[in-house]
């Protein structure tokens, strides 16, 4: 049966290897079921409803993904993109996590349309490249900014809007030994960097506090006792009449789900594809659409039981290194996802700001290395790459960082006399946000 439906020898792997894969994918992004409660229970939402449906969801799209595409790719609530969610959509303009999850819902039938019909490739051609790499790596400049704001490294200053926070916190000390801990391992190349960093720290964070040091994490005192309720099972219906209060503001939050989840999964699918030969000689992915439509069904059902945007994770690359060469993998690591609901509360109770800081940071690091592939010496590059990443920061809104990303775009594109080389949707988007801007003045 596994043959048939994954194709082993066909691919040159077997079981074993593929369930190596699976569990070496699980452990490179495991962090996610600590790391997504913590950052939507920012929003609101409680940290265990939150896991269930990390862990359900996950799961879901992690073997629909294996078995409808045959990529060795697993999913989950995205990094960067559940930040969007609690601190741009809900802390920043206002809206319930309802109206935030129906916003991820909505992105999400959007994006099965764009993979059963012919815009995919219009929609990925007509945005730069080098405008997608600047707003990947100003979402890690973000998360990294977030995970040191939580951590109270980063703390509110009357004089300078910011400031360094106090080193004689122990929370502040252990979140700043998990960050150098991290940041060691994955420079060392150590598999499943993040998710070892997250765990030493929070060993140590548990011998602190045995030894009677407050504000360190703890372990439960009955870690077996698993609640299996759904709380957020279908919320997201409830945000509908809110979402659309105000449908210029609607839009934004829309288009940013889906700008985010579309060029993520594309990104990560075409890094999987390269290692194991889906790309063909036209630069086209085999089994494209499927793989997109398996992430975009997997958005749909992980708003409808309570997260944020589920997409491909680039983890997947380190089960791939593993040997993973099937959907057999990205089941393996599904199934692993559904296993662990039944440490919920081990998990859970570890996800304190100073275990979680050193994930978000060293991931933004990780992003931020999308730097690299933006043309520093072209003006108009460099000046929409340097708007979105600065504004996302210091405006505390990813939304805002694409869309005058995007607006700045078009103007130094028409200073340096290559208006023409501007795709008609690039305007369209434009205008929209312009007059998104101009509504936040009068409304």
């Amino acid at each position: 049966m596994l043959e048939k439906i994954f194709k082993l020898q066909q691919k040159k792997t077997n079981v074993k290897t593929e369930m190596i894969a699976g569990l070496t994918t699980f452990l490179a992004m495991a962090y996610i079921l600590a790391v997504n409660p913590q950052i939507l229970g920012d929003a609101g939402m409680d940290a265990h409803g939150v896991f269930m449906a990390t862990a359900i969801a996950s799961a879901f799209a992690s073997i629909l993904m294996g078995v409808l595409a045959n990529y060795p790719v697993a999913l989950a609530p995205g990094m960067g993109v559940n930040a969007l969610f609690s601190y741009t959509v809900v802390l920043g303009m206002g809206y319930s996590y309802a109206a935030a999850l129906c916003a991820v819902f909505l992105s999400g039938l959007v994006f099965v349309l764009i993979s059963v019909t012919g815009i995919r490739k219009k929609v990925i051609n007509s945005i730069p490249v080098q405008l997608k790499q600047a707003i990947g790596a100003g979402i890690g400049f973000f998360i990294a900014f977030i995970g040191l704001k939580n951590a109270g490294i980063v703390v509110a200053n009357a004089s300078t809007f910011v400031g360094l926070g106090l080193f004689n916190q122990p929370a502040v000390l252990l979140a700043v030994f998990g960050i150098l801990v991290t940041i060691y391992l994955t420079a060392k190349k150590v598999p499943a960097s993040v998710f070892v960093g997250m765990v030493i720290t929070a060993a140590a964070g548990l011998i602190l506090g045995l030894a009677g040091i407050e504000g360190m994490p703890m372990f439960p005192a009955d870690p077996l006792n698993t609640s299996f309720d759904i709380a957020y099972l279908g919320t997201f219906a409830e945000g509908f009449g809110e979402l659309f209060t105000n449908p210029l503001n609607a839009f934004l939050v829309i288009f940013s789900f889906l700008f985010v989840d579309f060029f993520d999964t594309a990104g990560t699918l075409v890094a999987v594809g390269n290692s194991i030969g889906l790309v063909k000689k036209d630069g086209e992915l085999v089994d494209a659409e499927k793989a997109l439509l398996s992430d975009a069904v997997g958005t749909v059902v992980g708003a409808a039981l309570g997260t944020s945007t589920v997409t491909s994770f680039v983890e997947s690359t380190s089960g791939v290194a593993a040997g993973g060469r099937t959907g057999l993998t990205a089941v393996v690591t599904g199934v692993l996802f559904i296993l662990s609901i039944f440490v919920s509360p081990i998990i859970l109770a570890m996800a304190t700001n100073a275990v979680t800081a050193p994930a978000l940071f060293v991931v933004g690091i990780l992003m931020a290395a999308q730097l690299g592939g933006v043309d520093w010496n072209d003006f108009a590059f460099t000046t929409a790459g340097f708007v979105t990443i600065l504004s996302m920061i210091l405006f505390y809104s990813i939304s805002n960082g694409i869309a005058l990303g995007f607006i700045t775009y078009g103007v130094a594109m028409v200073a340096t006399g290559r208006a023409k080389d501007v795709s008609p949707i690039i305007w369209g988007l434009d205008v929209i946000f312009i007059v998104y801007f101009w509504s936040l003045t009068v409304l």
